[in-house]
């Protein structure tokens, strides 16, 4: 008999049929984390998806072995209390499964888009409003300012380098020889935080949320921006203070922002954000792509299969507190 596997959520229907073709002889449940923390479910694998996985929602998955993100960012899940239960957390890091590559093109993607004012071009076309309006802004010359610089960061330098944009970033551990392959005109610490944001034209965050970075976007940091810049947010909601971000959008200092990931999600149809015409939104779609999908599917799938043995797992974060050491193995 093949492995069970509750996924914490009735949305992203493509998560479960790309695990179902990666692992055929598995069952694969979705279920609602109200449903769940009111009726329980049975399963040695427990995938969240935008809900919090606590220890109260752990207990209600009887025979529950594993926790296993799909992605990367673990924030919503508590490891602490899953290592107390003696339940171990996985994720599925970007490098090699074709993510990193699939955000960093949305990134572009939404870039262009609000550059070029791509939304306000349709809508002068379809309303026969005239031609030759309106006028853009090139990315050609533009400082993109990256913030994190772990895989997706790095993949989107790559990306953003051909269009002859100038780049600086910070990261937590600089590493001038990665600023030297990726051609940066800068990288720094955290601490140079505030002159990477007084020289972007274009701000992407590509770093994940911890104490250090929760709403490290707000009115200060908004204020430090060039007139007119853009904001682009694959990460995580919890990165910007939205109601700051409204109101910089509102008094016309921020050119426009490109959401995918927002503070709480699903987000509300009639969030105030959505209705800004500078805001370009999409449903958590960067990393949903063809290629990355099959990838996290693949490398999800073995972890899943060891489930009803215990283990081994790649990328267990909290294996030294499960006695395993850290590439999975026993001691």
């Amino acid at each position: 008999m093949g492995v069970r596997i509750v996924v914490a959520g009735t949305g992203f229907p493509l998560l479960r049929s790309h695990l179902a073709e990666a692992m055929p002889d598995a069952t694969i449940v979705a279920v609602d984390p109200l449903a769940l923390r009111r009726d329980g479910e049975a399963g040695e694998v427990l995938i969240p998806t935008m809900c919090r996985i606590d220890g109260a929602l752990m207990d209600r998955v009887a025979g529950l072995r594993l926790v296993q993100q799909w992605g990367a960012g673990l924030e919503g899940v508590d490891v602490a209390a899953a290592s107390a239960r003696r339940i171990a957390v996985a994720n599925v890091p970007t490098p090699g499964t074709g993510n990193a590559e699939s955000v960093a093109e949305w990134c572009v993607l939404t870039a262009l888009a609000l550059a070029r004012r791509l939304a306000e071009s349709e809508r002068v076309l379809r309303a026969g409003a005239g031609w030759g309006v309106p006028m853009g802004r090139a990315l050609f010359g533009a400082t993109a300012g990256i913030l994190g610089l772990g895989g997706i960061g790095v993949a989107l330098a790559e990306r953003l380098r051909p269009f002859g944009m100038r780049l600086v970033a910070v990261k937590r551990r600089p590493d001038p020889e990665l600023a030297r392959r990726l051609g940066l005109a800068w990288l720094g610490g955290m601490d140079a935080f505030p002159e990477l944001l007084a020289q972007s034209d274009v701000l992407f965050l590509c770093t994940p949320v911890t104490e250090a970075t929760r709403e490290i976007i707000g009115e200060r940091a908004l204020a430090m921006l060039r007139p007119g810049a853009l904001l682009v947010n694959p990460a995580r909601g919890g990165l910007v203070d939205e109601a700051a971000l409204l109101r910089a959008l509102q008094d016309g200092r921020l050119g426009g922002a490109a959401l995918d990931v927002f503070r709480e999600e699903p987000l509300d149809p009639r969030a105030p954000l959505l209705a800004h015409p500078n805001v370009l939104a999409t449903p958590h779609v960067a990393g949903v792509t063809d290629v990355s999908y099959r990838g996290i599917a693949r490398r999800l799938a073995a972890n899943a299969r060891r489930a009803p043995a215990g283990g081994p797992y790649d990328s267990c974060v909290n294996a030294g507190a499960l006695g395993l050491r850290p590439e999975g193995r026993t001691p």
